[in-house]
């Protein structure tokens, strides 16, 4: 009995015949507290574990000091990456920086050039030079087309003369009356045939080294023109941009910029004086590799068309000798006029 009158209302929670709470949390824990006897129970040092009351689940009451939420969510802040993260991104961000700032400097001196505003770097001996290897370079390129014709034409007559020699030699045998005419127009043909051959070998081997000359020599040359040339343009856009500069006003604002522009001239101009030191040293190679390459060239296709038109079979044939020219066996691979027939 001494235990039961020292129960109080606050430490009781009524529940129903399944379990369930009589009466709502809210009801249970408005009631006022219980402050008497040594087993009171103080609901201001106990922490309810339970999130729902009113579910089926079953509510643990951990009596001591509260501490707090039992799984506290991590605080959000700034993300700060890693420098094996960060350099490869602000090094691609910088280098599209600067192409952007390059390409619209480069732009813009283009355009001004264009429409006659804008001033540009001209060195008249070098750019005489690039002019004419320009157009020594068409020339070439429409000589070796010319002769790439002749070629395909001396074929085509070759053929059409191993076609008549077949024929000749075929009604030498069938008319005895006239066995000896046919026989001589037969051995002609076959001849201007076989020299034919010579002759086209000597200018299969004029095109071959006239085009390595355009199309390899000749260009790798005009790929250092054309650095040369946007170099040109760099340097150009660069030192109008730090003339600018140096026209405003001088004060703690602009100075930098103008050191900044002042070094970024200094390194395109050492680029620009470099690549045309460069081309100037390349167009002097190239000239002497051109003159010794289109002589021997000149001398071959001049003395194998005189031998050819003489009928000199063995000057033409010392002609291929004297450039190292090999040529296949005359008539090995085409068929003759009676084996197609």
């Amino acid at each position: 009995m001494a235990e039961e009158s020292q129960r109080s209302s606050a430490a009781e929670i009524p529940v129903t015949s399944n379990g369930e709470l009589d009466e709502s949390p809210e009801t249970v824990f408005q009631r006022p507290p219980y402050s008497g006897g040594p087993g009171a129970l103080n609901l201001s040092e106990s922490c309810v574990t339970s999130s729902n009351f009113a579910s089926t689940t079953e509510g643990i009451i951990e009596s001591g000091p509260y501490k707090g939420a039992m799984n506290e969510q991590p605080k959000s802040g700034a993300v700060v990456l890693s420098d094996d993260l960060k350099n490869p991104a602000m090094e691609k961000l910088d280098l599209v920086r600067k192409w952007s700032i390059n390409a619209y400097k480069c732009t813009r001196q283009i355009l001004s050039e264009k429409l006659g505003r804008g001033s540009r770097t001209v060195d008249l001996e070098l750019e005489a030079q690039i002019d004419v290897l320009r157009d020594n370079k068409r020339k070439y390129q429409n000589v070796v087309k010319l002769a790439q014709t002749l070629s395909t034409q001396l074929s085509q007559m070759m053929q059409t003369q191993r076609q008549l020699g077949d024929a000749f030699a075929d009604l030498s045998l069938k008319s005895p009356e006239l066995h000896e005419e046919f026989g001589y127009n037969a051995d002609t043909q076959k001849l201007l045939s076989k020299n034919g051959e010579t002759l086209l070998g000597a200018i299969n081997f004029f095109i071959s080294s006239v085009n390595t000359l355009v199309d390899q020599t000749i260009e790798d040359t005009m790929l250092n023109i054309k650095q040369y040339e946007i170099a040109r343009i760099e340097y150009d856009a660069y030192r109008t941009d730090l003339e600018e500069l140096n026209l405003g006003p001088r004060d703690a604002v602009t100075m930098p910029k103008i050191e900044q522009s002042q070094q970024q001239f200094q390194v395109h101009r050492e680029k620009f004086e470099r690549l045309r030191n460069d081309v100037s040293v390349k167009l002097k190679f190239l000239e002497e590799n051109k003159v010794k390459v289109l002589h021997n060239q000149l001398i071959l296709f001049h003395n194998a068309i005189a031998a050819y038109y003489a009928g000199n079979q063995q000057q033409l044939e010392e002609t291929l000798k004297q450039f190292h020219i090999k040529l296949k066996m005359p008539g090995g691979n085409s068929p003759s006029w009676l084996e197609e027939h």
